[in-house]
């Protein structure tokens, strides 16, 4: 059994830990509100965006259609971006992305194709490159940013454009965790290249006038779906930013809870072992005495 001092010591070093996961739980909440409102302001553009493409994708056909919406044609050489978190203490939040991607990785594997990944977050590096060392071509490391803007994310497209136009790939695949709620963040695999244009985003026949494009859609198409890699990267790495702190306050609150049970448990333990000391010391005395 531990001395009283072992216990006080174990006391003090939980009460130590509790105050450093409340304050952590406190700072993640607070950070909390300025990515949700980040990750839900940047939804908007990326949806009004998706339905420009989609409407100019519907007048396009052919030879004609950019690359990035048509693809190449083929199946065989795949690109998967794994967006995790810089940090831990987070709970299962990066494994639970991780996962999804290697069930993907896995699957194409199995069917003989090509796999390229690109790690975006250390926590991301780390746990796939125990596995697939060799096939991670890029990784990014997001801890120097405080805020994520366009040019966090276009680092990360320029990598995807380049190989695309290089012929090195067929399929982009994005994973990361969608933003729900505080209790709710969900791994999300998003295909990027070809582009996939929802075409309920697009305005329903005869809802709207007909648009004649000066230059035609193609040209247009050629500017907008570069841009909006950018804007769907951005607005996954901005969702993954909310559901990271919204995964750490929840384990920082879990960790504070755990502590306080700690606590009581080890302060019963340490008063039930010091009124046995007592009490012994008390037989001691009374025996001492009776023997005189």
């Amino acid at each position: 059994m531990a001395s009283l001092k072992e216990m006080r010591n174990r006391i003090s070093s939980v009460k130590a830990t509790q105050k450093i996961t409340k304050a952590m739980q406190m700072v993640a909440a607070a950070k909390l509100r300025r990515s949700q409102d980040a990750a839900e302001a940047a939804r908007p553009y990326a949806r009004r965006l998706a339905a420009v493409i989609a409407n100019l994708a519907a007048g396009v056909s052919g030879d004609g259609a950019p690359a990035l919406l048509t693809g190449t044609g083929r199946d065989d050489r795949h690109m998967v971006i794994v967006a995790a978190a810089d940090r831990g203490l987070a709970g299962g939040f990066t494994s639970s992305i991780v996962r999804a991607a290697r069930q993907h990785i896995d699957g194409l594997i199995a069917q003989g194709k090509d796999v390229k990944i690109v790690c975006v977050g250390k926590k991301a590096t780390v746990q796939l490159r125990r596995l697939y060392a060799d096939r991670i071509v890029e990784n990014f490391d997001l801890s120097a940013y405080r805020q994520f803007t366009l040019s966090v994310a276009q680092p990360i497209a320029d990598v995807v454009t380049r190989l695309y136009e290089a012929g090195d790939i067929d399929v982009v695949t994005l994973f990361y965790s969608r933003f729900k709620s505080v209790v709710v963040q969900t791994p999300t695999a998003l295909q990027l290249i070809p582009a996939v244009v929802d075409g309920s985003a697009a305005p329903a026949a005869g809802a709207s006038a007909v648009y004649e494009y000066e230059p035609s859609e193609e040209a247009i198409l050629e500017t907008l779906l570069p841009r909006n890699l950018t804007v769907q990267i951005l607005s996954a790495l901005l969702d993954n930013m909310a559901g990271f702190y919204a995964s750490q306050m929840t384990a920082m609150d879990n960790a504070t809870r755990n502590a306080g049970d700690m606590i009581k448990r080890y302060t019963l333990e340490y008063n039930r072992s010091r009124q046995a000391q007592i009490t012994k010391e008390l037989i001691e005395i009374i025996s001492g005495a009776e023997a005189v």
